[in-house]
């Protein structure tokens, strides 16, 4: 996994055998996420897709769902039974059992990266939401079960931080994802402030798409919120590297609030020594209390 990742230094914090399932799901899921994008060129997204670019689209999917059913066989190695072909599969399959891995969350996974094929703009936040809930909050329902817990409030804690990432991501994202021809701001919501997906495809922020920008950064910080309160006491230590991850997109939100929003020139990115200060603070708070400094 590349240090560049927002996830790196939050795994840094696990022992070995849980990092190395971890980095399995997250190769798994992210092998996923980028099949659709794979097998179909980028300026077919901008003009459309043919009923052809979907199929090949459609049957890549396919193919990761028969790889999740070989990772949930219940044996491998006698005549007949499915075997992952893919270096994820394989790097995945020992996990499934050994931390009792749910298969549910990886097939909404599967079907939110669907979405994509029949969703390149989105009418309401409802519907938005579940696409966010698919791709994002199902990673989290899956990495909790690897870093444990006792309280099943920690489901309601990683799917709210999961809507709280995906939300960030869309909003950083949001030029580079118009010039592949994917609008994810709810349509409802660009009518509120009067802006034009045109607007959205320019390097200056017009102070329309401000105002549009700061309310949807409004509502990932309610996702946020909802996460923290819901993290259980007695599970925080488990949920460290849950913990650093949504740290480290939290600063990426309050720099797109803190430039301005101006999102649609560059990328906003924490730096690397940002990411592993943020590490390391979390992991000394949660060893030793009254050491903790803020963020």
């Amino acid at each position: 996994m590349s240090r560049d990742t927002n996830f790196y230094y939050s795994f840094l914090v696990l022992p070995p055998r849980k990092r190395r399932a971890i980095i399995a799901v997250w190769d798994y899921c992210r092998a996923v996420d980028d099949a659709v994008d794979e097998v179909v060129p980028e300026s077919e997204w901008r003009v459309g897709l043919t009923e052809e670019a979907r199929q090949r689209a459609a049957g890549e999917l396919e193919r990761w769902r028969g790889e999740l059913a070989a990772c949930f066989a219940e044996d491998s190695s006698t005549d007949g039974a499915l075997v992952p072909s893919t270096e994820q599969g394989r790097a995945l399959r020992p996990f499934v059992a050994e931390f009792g891995l749910p298969r549910q969350p990886f097939e909404d996974l599967i079907a939110g990266v669907g979405m994509d094929l029949d969703h390149v703009r989105y009418e309401t936040f409802e519907t938005l939401a579940l696409y966010c809930r698919r791709v994002a909050s199902t990673v989290g329902l899956i990495c909790v079960e690897i870093f444990g817990y006792r309280d099943p409030r920690t489901k309601d804690y990683a799917v709210d931080l999961g809507m709280a990432l995906q939300l960030t991501n869309i909003i950083r994202d949001v030029r580079s994802d118009f010039l592949r021809g994917r609008v994810y701001l709810p349509e409802e919501d660009l009518r509120r402030f009067g802006v034009s997906e045109e607007m959205l495809g320019r390097s200056t922020v017009t102070p329309q798409v401000r105002e549009l920008l700061r309310f949807e950064c409004d509502r990932a910080r309610v996702f946020y919120r909802r996460a923290a309160a819901e993290l259980p006491r007695g599970d925080a230590r488990s949920l460290l590297a849950a913990e650093i991850m949504g740290a480290i997109y939290f600063q990426i939100l309050r720099r797109v609030e803190r430039s301005g929003y101006e999102v649609l020139a560059r990328r906003v990115r924490v730096p690397r020594p940002r990411r592993a200060l943020i590490a390391l603070t979390l992991w000394a708070r949660a060893l030793l209390p009254a050491a903790a400094v803020p963020l």
